[in-house]
């Protein structure tokens, strides 16, 4: 038998031949992720302190802010340390983390958002059960199945990754860890791989999707039917949403289920971008801080927050 040199770790690629990349990892990369853990955590912050956002739906809003911090800071921080300090070497245990980490906050997302659509399905559709039917205990168990769901789908597709031999090339053509590049590095075969991403995708992600569509599609045809302002106010709100998804969605589809024979590097790197870096970017503006419910609880906090240290001056 030939002889082969076995992969013992990994070298993740910084840019691209002939593009510096060095402008994303020193000022959108950090400003992104700066934005991203602070929108996030307001919003932690306020459902959490005022009682009358103690709701179903900011209860998983506020699921989703936590997620979407992990989520963001499983790439983003890795990849700005490599760019400043030249190092780009990534252990092949490191590299299994983060695709686990990577493909199990992406999952909880789609079913995050997906839950949330349907949410306000029911709030809006079905008002007079929605107590019945969104108790806290089925908001827990749906979180519950959502992580666990997420843990399976990581788990699984990790360990059909590096079951594989890798033995030729040891540089990722990616800024972190992904199974499309490792399934390009590969000297073993892949086909098993390609068809379980292909069944994923349709199965979370179009599933996921259809679900979303037929929840706005039933709430539009509600709120057609109620006052004027209604239908517009209904059509602002969601459809940033559907956006946004659809961008996560695509932009996901389009590195995991793209022929490696027509892939580009930087093309890769841009929509990898993309669905890891700007859902959660956008998730805090789009959910909540468009939102009026909220902007008035922050004002409260804040209000209550200015007022408690404006007692403390007076007694000290």
């Amino acid at each position: 038998m030939a002889n082969v040199t076995m992969v013992t770790e990994f070298l993740l690629l910084g840019s691209p031949d002939g593009w510096d990349l060095s402008f994303l990892y020193f000022t959108v990369f950090p400003m992104t992720y700066l934005g991203t853990l602070l929108g996030n955590l307001l919003i932690i912050t306020v459902t959490t302190a005022d009682q009358n956002l103690h709701t179903p739906m900011y209860f998983f809003l506020r699921n989703l802010s936590i997620l979407d911090m992990c989520y963001i800071s499983i790439t983003v921080p890795n990849a700005c340390v490599n760019c400043l300090t030249g190092n780009r070497v990534i252990s092949v245990a490191g590299c299994a983390t983060q695709i686990f980490l990577v493909i199990f906050c992406a999952c909880v997302e789609f079913l995050f958002l997906t839950i949330m659509a349907w949410d306000r399905y029911v709030a809006i559709c079905q008002p007079l059960q929605y107590p019945l039917i969104m108790n806290p205990q089925i908001c827990v168990r749906m979180t519950l199945a959502s992580l666990l769901s997420g843990l399976l789908y990581a788990g699984v597709h990790t360990g059909n990754t590096f079951r594989l031999s890798f033995c030729q090339s040891n540089v990722v053509h990616q800024f972190f860890c992904d199974i499309p590049s490792l399934l390009r590095l590969s000297c073993s075969d892949t086909t098993s791989n390609k068809v379980l991403l292909l069944v994923s995708a349709v199965e979370v992600g179009g599933g996921s999707f259809g679900i979303i569509i037929m929840s706005y599609f039933r709430i539009f045809s509600a709120v057609l039917k109620f006052p004027t302002r209604a239908p517009g106010k209904a059509f602002s709100t969601c459809t940033p949403h559907i956006l946004v998804f659809s961008l996560f969605l695509s932009s996901g589809s389009g590195v995991y289920l793209r022929s490696s024979a027509t892939s580009d590097t930087l093309q890769d790197m841009v929509l990898s971008a993309f669905y890891t870096m700007v859902p959660p970017f956008l998730n805090p503006l789009i959910y909540s801080l468009r939102n009026k419910q909220v902007k008035d609880a922050v004002g409260r906090v804040m209000g209550h927050s200015c007022s408690r240290g404006n007692d403390k001056d007076v007694l000290s």
